[in-house]
């Protein structure tokens, strides 16, 4: 192929790889606008949490 027709076809490739990733950041972004807009999530109160004890059987850490 003639040199000036493989540049035309990188340029357009790497014009459509662009397009694709603005338009894919875009949407990304919106996402995270809808996520930002929502009411905040609570704090929790760490005293309400169950504790966590070691089972003396296993070793492993399980709620007590």
């Amino acid at each position: 192929m003639p040199p000036l027709i493989v540049l035309a076809l990188g340029a357009m490739g790497a014009t459509v790889l662009v397009r694709w990733c603005v338009k894919e950041v875009r949407r990304v972004n919106a996402e995270l606008d809808e996520v930002r807009a929502q009411a905040p999530i609570e704090p929790l109160d760490r005293n309400s949490l169950p504790k966590l004890k070691p089972d003396p059987e296993t070793g492993e850490y399980r709620p007590g």
